[in-house]
C-alpha cells in the first residue's frame, strides 16, 4: 500500500476510554500502596508522597521545607555526599525532591534488575540523612544568589508579586521569598522538621513489571518506611487580595504582565467546561490570545492562560512578556478577547480545531507506561479516579459553542481582576 503523504491522517476518536484503576494496598506502617503493572518494561518508578507542610511553618522558615528534601542525598550516617552520589550512577538510578505546597516526598527512578538493592539505599534517606553543616552552607550561597538572579528577571519577579497580591504578603502562599529567609535557616531546623514533620500519611505510587512474589517484597520493604499520624493542618490566614501592582524599570526593554482571579478545583462540575474556555483564550498556539497579540499586532513573542493551584487554593492567570511601550495596549486586548469570547462564543470552525486539539492532548497524556500512575496521582489528590478521564472525554466530544460562553461569563466576567506589571 502507497501512502498518500498529501493528505493528513485521518483523526480517529475513541468510542471508548476505559482505564483499570491502580491495585491498592496497606502497608503494615499504615501507607497506602497503589501499583499500575507496566509489562514487559524494565524500568521502574516510585514515588513516595506525604502531606506538604510547610504551611505549617513560620514565615520566615518557609524555606526549611525545600532545604530537607534536597538536603537528604547530601550525606547519611554511612555515606558522603558523593558516596550517594556515585552509588545511584553505578546502578543507573535517580532519586530527587518532590515538592509542592501540598505534597512533600522522593521519587526514585531504577532498574528491575537493581531494584532490591537500589531500594534499601533509597529507604535509608527516610531515617539516616545526616545535613552536614558544610553542605547546608554551600545550598545557601547557592540560593542566596538564585534570588539575585530571579529578581533580575521581570517574568518571575511578575509571578512572585502576582502570588503576594492574590494572597497577601503574610500568607504562606504569597510570601516573597528572600535573602534572609535563607540566613536563617540553621541546621537544627533541618534535623526537627525531618524528625517530627515529614513523612506524615505516607502514600506510595509503584509502576514496574512485578509478579505477586516481587510485589510482595516490595511493598514489605517500603512498609518499614517512617509513617507519622498526620497532624491537624494549621488554619491558614485569610487572603488579603491586592487588585493592582507595578513596578517600572527604568532600564527594562519589556513588561512582564500577570493578570488573574481566583478559579475552581479541578473536582467541580464546571472545571472541564472552564479548562475548554481557558485554551480557547490563551492556553495552546491557536489561541485567541496569541492570534491577537503576537501574530496581529507583534507585541509578544509567547501569551498563555492557565489554569494553576496552589495547596489547596485555585486561580487562573494570563502571562505574557511584552513590548514595554505597548503593555497598556495589551492589556486591553486582553479584556477585549474575554468580553468577545464571553459574549460571541465560538464558530464551528474553530469550535472542530479546539475539540481535536484537546482529544489529541488528552490522549497524549497516557501514551507511556509511566503516564498512567501521574495521572492517577493526578486525579487521586482531588478527590477522584480514573472515572474523571472518561467523563471528560465526554465532554470533549460533546460540548458546544453556548456551553462555552455560559462558563466563561460565570468565571472570566467578574472583575476587578489582579493585574500585576513589572518592567
Amino acid at each position: 500500500m502507497v501512502l498518500d503523504r498529501s493528505k493528513a491522517p485521518e483523526f480517529n476518536v475513541p468510542e471508548d476510554f476505559e482505564l483499570l484503576p491502580p491495585l491498592e494496598l496497606k502497608l503494615s506502617n499504615g501507607a497506602k500502596f497503589f501499583y499500575i503493572p507496566t509489562p514487559g518494561l524494565e524500568a521502574v518508578k516510585i514515588d513516595v508522597l506525604c502531606r506538604g507542610q510547610r504551611a505549617s511553618l513560620p514565615l520566615e522558615q518557609t524555606l526549611v521545607s525545600s532545604f530537607t528534601l534536597q538536603m537528604l542525598q547530601e550525606g547519611s550516617k554511612t555515606k558522603t555526599a558523593s558516596d550517594i552520589a556515585e552509588f545511584y550512577d553505578f546502578y543507573a538510578s535517580e532519586v530527587h525532591p518532590i515538592l509542592t505546597f501540598s505534597q512533600e516526598g522522593l521519587g526514585l527512578l531504577s532498574t528491575k534488575k537493581h531494584l532490591n538493592i537500589v531500594l534499601q539505599e533509597f529507604i535509608s534517606l527516610f531515617t539516616e540523612a545526616t545535613f552536614p553543616q558544610d553542605m547546608l552552607e554551600k545550598r545557601q550561597s547557592q540560593r542566596k544568589l538564585s534570588i539575585k538572579l530571579e529578581k533580575e528577571k521581570t517574568a518571575s519577579r511578575a509571578s512572585q508579586v502576582f502570588r503576594k497580591c492574590l494572597f497577601g504578603a503574610h500568607h504562606p502562599y504569597g510570601v516573597e521569598i528572600k535573602e534572609s529567609h535563607v540566613e536563617s535557616i540553621s541546621r537544627d531546623h533541618l534535623v526537627s522538621y525531618y524528625n517530627t514533620m515529614l513523612w506524615q500519611d505516607l502514600e506510595i505510587f509503584v509502576t514496574g513489571d512485578f509478579d505477586s512474589e516481587e510485589l510482595d517484597t516490595i511493598s514489605k520493604l517500603l512498609g518499614e518506611l517512617p509513617n507519622r499520624r498526620a497532624v491537624e493542618p494549621v488554619l491558614l490566614p485569610g487572603v488579603n487580595s491586592l487588585s493592582a501592582v507595578t513596578e517600572p524599570r527604568d532600564k527594562s526593554v519589556q513588561s512582564s504582565i500577570r493578570i488573574g482571579n481566583w478559579s475552581i478545583p479541578q473536582n467541580h462540575p464546571d472545571f472541564v467546561a472552564l479548562s475548554v474556555f481557558n485554551t480557547i483564550l490563551g492556553g495552546y498556539f491557536g489561541s485567541r490570545l496569541v492570534k491577537n497579540i503576537r501574530e496581529d499586532k507583534g507585541h509578544t513573542y509567547g501569551i498563555f492562560s492557565s489554569l494553576a493551584e496552589i495547596g489547596d487554593s485555585h486561580y487562573w492567570v494570563i502571562a505574557a512578556d511584552v513590548q514595554k511601550e505597548f503593555y497598556l495596549n495589551v492589556i486591553e486586548e486582553i479584556y477585549h478577547e474575554i468580553r468577545i469570547l464571553t459574549e460571541d462564543g465560538i464558530k464551528s470552525d474553530e469550535l472542530e480545531v479546539v475539540r481535536n486539539y484537546l482529544i489529541g492532548q488528552m490522549l497524549k497524556q497516557f501514551s507511556t507506561s509511566f503516564d498512567l500512575i501521574d495521572r492517577f496521582k493526578a486525579v487521586h489528590h482531588s478527590g477522584m479516579n480514573f472515572d474523571y478521564y472518561a467523563q471528560k472525554l465526554a465532554f470533549l466530544k460533546e460540548f458546544t459553542s453556548e456551553d462555552i460562553k455560559e462558563v466563561g461569563k460565570k468565571y472570566f466576567s467578574n472583575p476587578p481582576f489582579i493585574e500585576v506589571v513589572v518592567g
